[in-house]
């Protein structure tokens, strides 16, 4: 009898242990929101990647003291798009405790994971951005893209609408700003 309870208790730990889901919460953990598209996630090793969000392109933020301070036109337009960007997606991932699903699609020259992200309740944060005229389709990757039509779809309605920067005159899409900026 005190066998068969140790083999049981024995196999019982082993079976916990060997259940990571138990102990950890679903979704990998957001360290960082690093703009408007880009995550710093750790990983259940405790080691850090990089995630950039795929087929969409939000609005750069600035990342030197130089850019903080410009006073150029659409420098200022920019960053401001790209600060709220960033902010509309920390705000998202905090109400799911830091955590989100990858779709991983690709990876870039830089090393960074290329994934449609989910929170865990299945939000999908391109959509949100694209929706919210945070944000725009990044066409060269879109048939990299699973939900390409709903990220089509959320754009087209924004644009329709006027929403956030398809509202503003003086918006320069971030792949014409980047490239201006060089």
């Amino acid at each position: 009898m005190k066998q068969r309870l140790r083999l049981g208790a024995v196999m019982m730990t082993f079976g916990l242990l060997a259940c990571d889901s138990w102990f950890t919460a679903p979704g990998d953990l957001v360290e960082r929101v690093s703009d408007g598209d880009t995550l710093l996630l750790k990983r259940a090793d405790g080691k850090n990647f990089t995630v950039r969000f795929a087929c969409v392109d939000a609005p750069e933020v600035p990342h030197s003291q130089k850019e903080k301070r410009s006073k150029i036109s659409k420098d200022v337009n920019q960053f401001a798009w790209g600060v709220r960007a960033k902010t509309r997606i920390e705000k998202l991932i905090k109400q799911t405790d830091n955590r989100v699903k990858l779709n991983t699609t690709d990876s870039d020259s830089y090393g960074r994971k290329i994934a449609e992200v989910r929170l865990k309740d299945g939000t999908f944060l391109q959509q949100i951005l694209l929706k919210e005229g945070l944000a725009k389709v990044y066409h060269p990757y879109l048939n990299k893209c699973p939900s390409q039509n709903i990220l089509k779809q959320a754009e087209a309605e924004a644009r329709q609408q006027k929403i956030g920067i398809w509202g503003d005159g003086k918006f320069v899409n971030p792949w014409n700003y980047r490239q201006t900026n060089k």
